[in-house]
């Protein structure tokens, strides 16, 4: 199997057209695979589904969300046919990498916990700094101890899964990404897919939602840095455990 031939599930929870293909190109950029080696699955479309839904893929990809949240499952009825397809994924081993609000659903689908906290919200760039356990993990191994990420969330972990290995954290958030033991599994609060001229283009269309004048969201773009650290993230999880894991099947 070579990263040519994969088939990823993209599991989206966009509202609108111009984030769900932004959210795509986005993964595609950084993964090193092509647009058409994704199968979308957009909850907004396809509120109820099986896990069956993974078949014929090689790995789970979960974006982020600014239009639902994994508090309300009877607001947004994909949340729990979502959380029953990354237990499936794990169950079966199938390789999953999530950010945001796919972090957010993996915390809750497996015992933790997640809570609105508007108090230590973030939106921008933000420094993330590993955990002594990153040091022995295959995907963060390599990285340095402190580096930018974008992150925006309203939403947080209160306490990680009781398994969980924790990797990363920030000033504001106490849990920003975790692994579970013996799986190829990586879930991130902060987004690796997203990089400074995607977050530009995602505040200026949300920028009702999380500012109240024009000045402050164009403040924030104007402090938005680039980060190539988190960025490499996806096409890492694709080389060092995506195909790691395809090869070890034989």
């Amino acid at each position: 199997m070579n990263r040519h031939s994969l088939r990823i599930l993209l599991l989206q929870a966009r509202n609108d057209p111009p984030t769900q293909q932004e959210e795509l190109a986005e993964f595609s950029r950084y993964s090193g695979l092509r647009p058409e080696q994704f199968t979308i699955l957009n909850g907004f479309d396809q509120a109820e589904f099986s896990p069956t839904v993974i078949q014929g893929h090689h790995a789970l990809f979960i974006g982020g969300s600014s239009d639902a949240s994994v508090l309300k499952p009877d607001l947004y009825p994909f949340v729990l046919p979502s959380q029953a397809l990354i237990l499936d994924c794990l169950e079966q081993r199938i390789p999953v990498f999530a950010s945001c609000f796919g972090f957010q659903l993996a915390v809750e689908a497996l015992g933790g916990r997640v809570i609105l906290d508007r108090d230590h919200m973030e939106m921008g760039t933000y420094p993330i700094y590993l955990t002594p356990n990153a040091a022995a993990d295959p995907l963060c191994q390599t990285l340095p101890s402190e580096f930018l990420a974008i992150s925006g969330h309203q939403e947080r972990a209160l306490s990680l899964p009781p398994q969980a290995i924790h990797l990363a954290y920030s000033q504001l958030c106490p849990y920003h990404g975790f692994t579970l033991p013996g799986q190829p599994f990586y879930a991130f609060q902060f987004h690796p897919e997203v990089d400074r001229t995607d977050l530009i283009a995602r505040i200026s269309r949300y920028c009702d939602r999380y500012f109240e004048n024009p000045d402050a969201w164009r403040e924030l773009a104007n402090s938005t840095q680039e980060t190539p650290i988190a960025n490499q993230l996806i096409g890492a999880f694709v080389d060092r455990i995506l195909l790691s894991a395809l090869a070890a099947e034989g």
